[in-house]
């Protein structure tokens, strides 16, 4: 009985107050520069249930914001104000001073990434900010009850470049509980071995299973033996159902890419009692598509469109809670 109504808060925990969960991917990529306090006080200003958010740690131990493990060339200028060239500069041998060198707050020009976020505003001198500084933006918008989606970037196929897998969740653990958030938070991963662990020794924090099956990612396998990214969990031995996967993980949330979702899926996934959060949605007739095939929440770079589109059908919408001066 302990168990069942602990999975039951979990889910009630993962899913916030009852309604779609929208969810600003990087804060709001499509608008402001990724991953940047700008860019999350305007997905705070639109208004979304939860902000998206992905996590490095420091050589010194600092939890910072990011969604690589290495300093990313599209996004990133040097302390002479010249775009790095190189992708190798590992968050993990950085101290934390030695990041705020570095100017994260506009796309390089001419690069794959500019092509598709053309309308992104800049704002040159944006920081990569420390996890503290994002739970510390919402209490200053008066926002106590946004949720925070907080990913850890890590790969077991490169594993020299982060933190190992039980470090990183430990580190991001104790900050979550130091915050006093375990409620208002859940831990998503491609890398199940980190949800493991959090589960183990933090079972009061929902855990997301992320997954993707397309050609430029993909952590299920489903055509090999086995996969690094799913903790000796293995599609083949589901019947090829990566919701009964998540389950038998101990996952209260299933976040698949949208474009794998297909409505059976979704309806197995909740008669297994998940909730089903699909990323990254971002043209109207896709974010349209999931609104009313149901599923429980949507992540996008562009959440106005995605509160948007969700008023007009009329569904609950978060309180939009702007900075002011």
């Amino acid at each position: 009985m302990r168990r069942i109504l602990l999975a039951a808060a979990l889910l009630m925990a993962a899913g916030g107050a009852a309604g779609l969960d929208l969810q600003g991917h990087r804060g709001a990529r499509g608008l402001l520069p990724e991953n940047t306090l700008p860019g999350f006080a305007r997905a705070l200003a639109i208004g979304v249930t939860t902000l998206e958010l992905d996590t490095a740690i420091t050589r010194d131990g600092v939890v910072v914001v990011s969604h690589d493990a290495t300093l990313n060339p599209d996004i990133t200028r040097g302390p002479g104000g010249a775009w790095i060239t190189r992708n190798d500069h590992a968050i993990h041998a950085l101290s934390w001073q030695e990041l705020q060198a570095y100017d994260v707050g506009r796309i390089r020009p001419q690069t794959v990434y500019a092509q598709r976020f053309p309308t992104q505003q800049p704002v040159d001198g944006a920081r990569i900010p420390r996890l503290s500084e994002v739970f510390d933006l919402a209490r200053r918008a008066g926002n106590s009850s946004v949720r925070f989606n907080i990913e850890t970037k890590i790969s077991p196929e490169q594993p020299r470049l982060t933190a190992s897998p039980a470090v990183f969740a430990r580190t991001l653990i104790g900050l979550i509980r130091s915050e006093k958030l375990e409620s208002r938070v859940t831990i998503q991963s491609f890398d199940w071995r980190t949800l493991q662990l959090v589960q183990r020794e933090a079972p009061g924090i929902a855990t997301v299973y992320l997954s993707a099956q397309q050609p430029w990612l993909d952590n299920i396998r489903a055509h090999d033996v086995s996969s690094p990214w799913t903790a000796g969990f293995h599609v083949g031995n589901y019947g090829g159902s990566v919701a009964r996967m998540v389950k038998a993980a101990g996952g209260a949330v299933w976040s698949p890419h949208f474009g794998d979702l297909i409505r059976e899926q979704l309806r197995e996934a909740h008669q297994l009692g998940l909730k089903v959060v699909v990323w990254t949605v971002n043209d109207d007739a896709d974010i349209a598509r999931m609104i009313d095939w149901g599923v429980d929440g949507i992540i996008s770079d562009y959440p106005d469109r995605l509160r948007r589109l969700a008023a007009e059908r009329g569904l609950a919408l978060p309180p939009a809670t702007p900075l002011t001066p």
